[in-house]
């Protein structure tokens, strides 16, 4: 599940029109799932969706639009776990669309135990980020303790003790891209006259 909901107040346009040279950065986090093996991808947008679904080739995964986007990441979680209706999928890999430096290496490691019971985030200098995996169990849970802009954190805080952290420095940058600055340091762009909610 790729969140891409944001309207990106702190870097000037919503998240989802985030380009890296002439490439939409959602395409290029869709292609790393993809990579990493899922075997199913789901886009949540909000923030400028319209304009995303106009300019980015999204055909490789399922689209939900959260129209509650305002609320924050918890609704986008919400809806991107409502999508997932295949019964045999018993975990799924969470990621933001805003992280540049993910990698499908980062993404095999965390998803390396799809199990329903389980719960796992990757690490960066001891400190838990993305890639997140939720297993089935734990959908429902996380889905009604999600809230505003902190997301699963109410659920993962209640749960830290069922929590498998696995290392990730060695293989991407756990970065989240929230300044103009950061943007400049990837090499990240929104086209201007993409820009817009």
């Amino acid at each position: 599940m790729i969140i891409a909901a944001g309207g990106g107040r702190r870097i000037g346009g919503p998240e989802a029109l985030l380009h890296q040279g002439e490439k939409p950065l959602v395409r290029r986090m869709i292609d790393t799932m993809a990579e990493a093996g899922c075997v199913e991808v789901v886009v949540v947008l909000g923030a400028a969706a319209d304009q995303v679904r106009q300019t980015t080739d999204l055909t490789a995964a399922t689209v939900v639009v959260n129209r509650a986007w305002g609320t924050g990441v918890g609704s986008s979680i919400r809806a991107g776990l409502a999508a997932l209706t295949d019964e045999t999928i018993e975990a799924v890999v969470v990621v933001p669309v805003d992280m540049p430096g993910l990698t499908a290496v980062a993404v095999r490691r965390v998803a390396a135990l799809p199990y329903p019971d389980v719960l796992v985030c990757a690490t960066y200098d001891g400190l838990r980020g993305y890639p997140m995996l939720f297993g089935r169990r734990h959908w429902s849970g996380i889905a009604t303790l999600a809230s505003a802009d902190v997301g699963a954190r109410p659920y993962l805080l209640a749960h830290k003790d069922q929590i498998v952290d696995i290392a990730c420095d060695s293989v991407a940058d756990g970065s989240r891209i929230d300044s103009p600055e950061l943007m400049a340091l990837y090499g990240l762009s929104i086209p201007e006259q993409r820009v817009g909610v």
